[in-house]
């Protein structure tokens, strides 16, 4: 058994690396880090309930993602207009969902609540897109032309090919879409990315294949940014409130299992059916939607 100091976790050294190469194999491939899915990890399996678990989830996301985006663009499948414009609008609302996470979510039970809402949104999303008849003729695209090519973007539209059909994106209202998901990613320790792919394929249309890279990429930078305010900004905004800088050993077990999760995630989701992952999603997150809603009027 390990103990990692700055969380008090202990537990078997190799466990969290484990379970996060697991999990991030998986949600990887629909664009998500697997962070989602971690914080109740930590929160109910490892007993890591401070504030200071929202920042060390954002260490995992640093270490484990770079590993996928190199995959996505080596194949020329990251739509770098989406992901400049998801790292724009989420960039500036971690500083809010920083502030609410220490303020008004420090408890536990009141951010398993939040945590389980949350949840609750992406099941929804992804059970409406599962369930549309554009996902059950979504098949696999390993036999079929995987670039993109960008067509258009500007502050009115995102416009791209991909596999002979283009598809189109509201610039503006995406940018106000990751705004708010911003809040809800810096409070929630995610970077957003588990909100914004599911609503950029359930809404938007776009297929999971092209959108999953840019997920991951502003996850990333936003996760950077959202280390940063917890461990500089809100210590100098906020000087009496409990301290929240990551567990950085922690991090770094979980980083270093999920950089391989995602990196192979990344390399065989062109040859896996959407509506497969997204099913596999779906149940997972239910889950954890129906321990903690449930648990908190319980």
């Amino acid at each position: 058994m390990y103990l990692f100091p700055v969380s008090g976790v202990e537990t078997y050294w190799w466990l969290p690396g484990l379970v996060a190469l697991i999990i991030s194999f998986f949600t990887s491939m629909g664009g998500l880090s697997g962070a989602f899915i971690l914080m109740p990890f930590q929160v109910s399996i490892l007993g890591f309930t401070s504030p200071a678990v929202s920042p060390t989830n954002l260490v995992y996301n640093i270490i484990a993602i770079p590993g996928g985006i190199y995959r996505f663009i080596r194949e020329k499948r990251l739509v770098w207009p989406l992901a400049i414009t998801i790292v724009a609008g989420t960039a500036p609302g971690l500083i809010i969902g920083a502030w609410l996470r220490v303020t008004y979510l420090a408890g536990p039970r009141d951010f398993k609540l939040f945590v389980g809402l949350v949840l609750l949104y992406i099941v929804v999303r992804l059970a409406q897109d599962i369930l549309s008849r554009k996902s059950i003729r979504e098949k696999s695209g390993s036999k079929v032309g995987f670039e993109v090519r960008v067509r258009a973007f500007n502050i009115r539209k995102i416009e791209y090919e991909f596999a002979g059909i283009t598809y189109k994106a509201s610039t503006p209202i995406l940018f106000l879409l990751t705004l708010f998901v911003g809040v809800i990613g810096g409070a929630y320790g995610i970077g957003g990315g588990a909100i914004i792919a599911p609503f950029l394929v359930a809404v938007f249309g776009l297929p999971v294949y092209t959108v999953a890279g840019a997920a991951l990429f502003g996850t990333f930078f936003t996760s950077i940014g959202g280390v940063f305010v917890y461990s500089v900004l809100l210590p100098i905004m906020l000087p009496g409130t409990q301290p929240a800088g990551p567990d950085w050993l922690l991090g770094l077990s979980l980083g270093l299992g999920g950089f391989i999760g995602i990196y192979l995630g990344a390399l065989v989701q062109k040859y896996i059916p959407a509506r497969l992952i997204k099913a596999i999603l779906a149940v997972s997150i239910a889950a954890v939607v129906i321990k903690y809603v449930g648990g908190y009027f319980l």
